[in-house]
């Protein structure tokens, strides 16, 4: 079963005094790389934060938001008295106005406001942990879903290039006609008289040369790899990209020998389909 990369969790704790809101955004990345966003009073317990998402999380650019909004009486700030009279002196000094309307601008200035830091309070954490392990909770049943989706389309997909393949295979018997009537008339127009044994020998050649039997043999296990590795039971998107290279590179081969445009289109269309299973597969975890 396969996960995408791209999830989003969330979870809302609600204490006696603090609103406690945590959230996990994911997106692909060739690693995990995980950006914390916590407010200082808890910046002691990040390190233990993180360890916890990179055993949930093994990949993906992930973003981890803790929100604490107060909602009782309890406050963590007080007012900075010296540095807000400090400020109403210097406003004082440039314009004329009423002290309370200099009060107004001299709080917004910085370190107006003191934050005093209390220790942590070990049932509060007990708490903010029991809210991370549940967002991690819903950004995996998020990826899961994700990931059933992705799986879908790379069957369709899949498909799709299996039945432009047998397509491919239809056209091979006149593209072969094709060369050998090119061949001959090439001869034909130098207007000399040909060792038809020596022409044999040079038709096999370039039959051999343009033969696409192998290319399609490899194709074809490269799909059923593919599928198959979509079934397994660990996500392993960086599988799915090799294969989906060696997928490329026989087609492209098929691409190059081809030199008959009906098939070349068919190839064509073969490219696209590869492309958008490329695409996708970079949001595989």
């Amino acid at each position: 079963m396969i996960q995408s990369m791209t999830g989003y969790g969330k979870s809302v704790v609600q204490l006696p005094s603090k609103k406690i809101t945590v959230e996990i955004k994911s997106l692909n990345s060739k690693n995990l790389d995980v950006n914390a966003r916590v407010p200082s009073a808890y910046r002691e317990k990040e390190l233990d934060i993180r360890k916890r998402i990179s055993e949930s999380l093994s990949r993906g650019k992930v973003d981890f938001n803790l929100y604490v909004e107060l909602t009782g009486e309890e406050t963590a700030s007080v007012i900075n008295e010296t540095a807000v009279k400090h400020y109403m002196k210097q406003l004082a000094r440039i314009t004329d106005g009423d002290p309370v309307e200099l009060m107004k601008m001299a709080v917004k200035f910085p370190d107006a406001l003191q934050t005093e830091r209390d220790e942590i309070d070990e049932t509060e954490y007990h708490k903010i942990i029991e809210a991370v392990d549940e967002a991690l909770q819903s950004i995996n049943r998020y990826r899961t879903d994700e990931g059933k989706a992705l799986e879908a389309d790379f069957k369709k997909r899949i498909t799709n290039i299996a039945a432009l393949l047998d397509e491919v295979m239809k056209l091979d018997p006149q593209r072969m006609d094709n060369v050998k009537e090119r061949l001959a008339k090439a001869v034909s127009d130098i207007k000399e008289t040909v060792d038809e044994n020596r022409f044999e020998q040079e038709l096999m050649y370039y039959l051999e040369k343009y033969d696409i039997t192998e290319e399609q043999v490899r194709l074809s296990n490269h799909l059923s790899y593919f599928s198959e590795t979509l079934q397994s039971k660990t996500s392993n998107g960086k599988k799915l990209g090799f294969i989906s290279q060696e997928i490329g590179r026989e087609i492209n081969t098929i691409g190059s020998k081809a030199n008959f445009a009906p098939m070349q289109q068919v190839v064509v269309q073969m490219k696209d389909e590869l492309e958008k299973i490329k695409e996708q597969a970079l949001n595989v975890l």
